[in-house]
């Protein structure tokens, strides 16, 4: 009886760590568990583009304003990439049209670049970077992704339930006037039912 039921428990063992790959378009919601995923991401900066490029204060505006991004506070208990959210915000305002945005991560290798042009001998001066020239922001851009979670009491049941609740606040101040002129929030709330026993 135990040779009969050996190879196929060998089977199943060989059926279950086989590996699958299967591609996903980025646009597609795909959500596995309750935390975080990149599928966040896209809903997130999506809802965060939209509000602002709608928003009374841009819309008026004939010219393109041009922002700085100092980033989204993590306040989450999660390691989040909350730079991914700020990339895809930039990338899809940059694509209205609407928005110039001032290169703020390369700062230090612009000021290398100058100081080489400038210093080296190597540069024709007719062709160098004009000094001081750079362009002022106008806004700054920043927020805050917070998250609760909870779990169901201890109790004797076949499955358990774990709720997390995301919510992105982002923020566009004016920094001549130090007033906030867009804000808006977006919140995710993704309940899980996992089983007590399982791989």
């Amino acid at each position: 009886m135990k040779i009969i039921f050996l190879p196929i428990f060998l089977i199943i063992i060989f059926i279950s760590c086989t590996v699958k790959v299967t591609e996903h378009n980025p646009v597609d919601k795909v959500v596995y568990d309750e935390k975080y995923s990149y599928s966040d991401l896209q809903v997130l900066s999506d809802a965060m583009v939209q509000s602002l490029i709608t928003s009374d204060k841009i819309i008026k505006r004939l010219d393109q304003p041009v922002i700085i991004v100092y980033g989204i506070i993590n306040r989450t208990s999660e390691h989040i990439d909350t730079k991914g959210i700020t990339d895809a915000i930039r990338t899809k305002l940059l694509k209205t049209g609407k928005f110039r945005f001032i290169n703020e991560t390369q700062r230090e290798n612009i000021e290398k670049e100058i100081a080489y042009q400038y210093q080296s001998g190597n540069v024709d001066p007719n062709l160098r970077i004009e000094k001081a020239k750079q362009v002022g922001a106008e806004y700054m851009l920043t927020g805050r992704l917070m998250s609760i979670e909870k779990a169901e009491p201890k109790q004797v049941r076949i499955k358990k339930k774990n709720l997390v609740y995301y919510k992105l606040t982002m923020e566009l101040t004016n920094l001549t006037t130090s007033l906030i002129e867009w804000s808006e929030e977006y919140e995710i709330i993704r309940e899980a039912s996992k089983p007590f026993i399982g791989w």
